[in-house]
């Protein structure tokens, strides 16, 4: 929220230090007032504060004073980059929120059954609502983030721009949470009103504890430092110069009682205060009435801080207001929709992420020049390109793995694996192995997905061959016919591999034509069943005519024997959709498959068969 000290110094582009002003929907006191009063327009009208919050340099004025100035607010609230801070603009990756709950005042710490951390000192049950808060993020379809996938940093978005070009750094849309871990930090009480140094002390603390001891591992770190019921860190009570929250990072010298030193790099950082106990004034009931609006300034705030961290991470090196005849001057995102009423356009809201919903704020958004409680997750083009595996030959209760490859367009993104049609006994990681140990034979079609952050995704399909024991001799070849041809197999008459209405996998045998055909086709297999097992083959048979003339049939024939056995018999039915047929196998015994599909040659009624997943189990 701007909530806010936003801290701007010079940028790299060269711009000059200033003090960034806006507060939480606020206007600050002059252009040189590093704090702002967050205040809740909904107390304007119940209980009017006489607080003074700030002064212009001719005039004091009222908080409501205040508010009536912002409704009037006026100005272009384009967001322009600032040229980033040691090279930082925005949290191009995927961001890992870390919470710091300041002090033993927080009490005795427990984790409920859902392994969320609840604290005795916390009479409002704030702690366990904030981690459900970071942990849904990005999840359940939520979009109330996504604004934040139009923002970006790098070395080719210019200071001054307000788009970004293709080829820059963008923040990937937050999927599957950012909560990346929870420190109590009972070694001492919070003081009654920590400095912005001390609480800038307590970040790099922070990073120690995570074990976050490099610049790269803070570069998407952000630490939230929850100080405890009934303090007042860095005097945000105040009357004068009061705010609800506010985020900023280790080397602003404009911390009160200075910048702080960080062997770790630059850490991203909020002052989270417990502002429930100031009620109305930081947001309560804002959005819900009664009990079920306790919270709702609670997580507004720390929405409003991480959407600002996000896009102006280092504070004013990201996305700000440039323009100095708006009354918008100088604001982040955030800023500049702070406290619109519920039910207005860019107004608060509650947002469901996950199973859990929470009362948020909208941010500004520049691609639709709106205030955004929602907003399309962008992908920028991204393109994910997965390498095609061969197609593998395992063995069935012997150990398997497969590292699957991809490539994104997009850099710095991390590419998340899944797959479809494994073997029993595999299964994938999230970084792309496969491995187990498969308990079944036959063959599968794989797919493989690898997805970036941004929803950009790509797919490849493979087969794989789980063998019985004993070697690849005793189980059919290419079976699934997915190696787009029929390897393995002896074709006559009129054969050919098709991709549409397959039972599985891409691909599956035609044996007949979609035209007239004349007499027998046919593909047929010789293999050994070395330990026995069972032979399964699905088909579909398309015959418009009568088994007199037209049919489908399929034979095994026992070389070792000497016998032939139909195990489909002679079969014509217009379409008889997927059905499967199996036959018992003689361990070491040679058979040869032949799958046939017989036709007349009539015009008006060409007949064929779908061969697909032949299996030897």
């Amino acid at each position: 929220m701007k909530t806010s000290y936003s801290r701007r110094r010079a940028s790299a582009a060269g711009a000059a230090v200033a003090t960034l002003a806006a507060g939480f929907g606020l206007l600050a006191a002059t252009a040189q007032t590093a704090q702002a009063w967050d205040i809740n327009p909904a107390s304007c009208k119940t209980a009017p504060h006489q607080h003074r919050h700030g002064v212009e340099p001719t005039k004091a004025q009222t908080l409501c004073d205040r508010i009536a100035r912002q409704a009037a607010a006026s100005g272009s609230e384009t967001l322009s980059y600032g040229g980033g801070v040691d090279g930082i603009g925005v949290q191009s990756g995927h961001s890992k929120v870390y919470l710091v709950f300041y002090g033993t005042q927080w009490g005795t710490q427990s984790t409920n059954s859902s392994g969320i951390s609840t604290f005795t000192g916390d009479p409002n049950g704030a702690a366990p609502v904030v981690q459900k808060m970071f942990k849904d993020i990005g999840t359940g379809g939520e979009t109330w983030s996504a604004d934040l996938t139009q923002w970006c940093d790098g070395p080719n978005v210019a200071a001054g721009a307000t788009s970004c070009p293709s080829n820059a750094n963008f923040v990937p849309y937050q999927s599957g949470g950012v909560l990346s871990g929870v420190w109590y930090d009972n070694s001492a009480a919070s003081p009654s009103q920590a400095t912005g140094h001390q609480l800038g002390v307590e970040a790099v603390n922070a990073a120690a504890h995570f074990n976050n001891t490099t610049a790269a591992a803070n570069r998407d770190a952000y630490y939230v430092i929850l100080s405890p019921h009934g303090t007042n860190p860095d005097n945000y009570k105040s009357p004068t110069n009061g705010y609800c929250a506010w985020h900023d990072y280790n080397g602003d010298t404009t911390l009160t009682g200075g910048a702080v030193t960080s062997n770790f790099g630059d850490i991203a950082f909020s002052n989270q205060p417990y502002n429930i106990d100031v009620g109305q004034s930081c947001g309560t009931n804002f959005v819900n009435s009664g009990s079920a609006g306790t919270l709702d300034g609670y997580t507004m705030t720390l929405g409003h801080e991480w959407h600002e961290m996000m896009s102006d991470q280092n504070p004013a090196g990201g996305w700000t207001n440039h323009d100095s005849s708006s009354s918008y001057y100088q604001q982040e995102n955030s800023d500049e929709c702070a406290w619109l009423s519920p039910g207005t356009t860019g107004g608060a809201a509650n947002v469901t992420m996950g199973s859990d919903t929470f009362a948020e704020q909208a941010s500004w958004s520049n691609d639709t020049n709106s205030c955004a409680i929602s907003h399309a997750i962008l992908t920028h083009g991204n393109t994910v390109t997965v390498t095609k595996p061969a197609n593998q030959s395992t063995t069935v209760n012997t150990a398997a793995s497969l590292q699957i490859s991809a490539s994104d367009s997009a850099s710095g993104q991390t590419l998340t694996y899944s797959a479809t049609g494994l073997p029993a006994g595999l299964g994938i990681s999230s970084g792309g192995l496969i491995s187990g140990t498969p308990t079944a034979t036959g063959t599968s079609s794989v797919t493989v997905t690898a997805k970036d952050s941004t929803g950009a995704s790509g797919s490849a399909s493979f087969s794989w061959t789980v063998n019985p024991a004993g070697g690849t001799g005793s189980v059919i070849t290419n079976g699934g016919f997915e190696s787009g041809g029929f390897t393995g197999w002896t074709t006559a008459g009129t054969a050919a591999v098709v991709t549409s209405g397959v039972h599985s996998g891409s691909d599956a045998a035609r044996v007949g034509g979609t035209g007239p055909t004349n007499g027998d086709s046919t593909a047929a297999q010789t293999f050994t069943a070395t330990n026995g097992g069972t032979l399964s083959f699905w088909y579909d048979v398309v015959c418009p005519d009568t088994v007199t003339y037209d049919w489908a049939t399929v034979t095994l024939k026992d070389n070792t024997a000497g016998t032939t056995s139909t195990v489909l018999a002679k079969t014509c039915v217009a379409n008889s959709g997927w059905k499967q047929l199996t036959k018992a196998l003689t361990a070491g015994h040679s058979y040869t498959l032949t799958l046939v599909s017989h036709d007349d040659d009539y015009s008006g009624d060409p007949t064929y068969t779908l061969y697909d997943d032949v299996t030897v189990g």
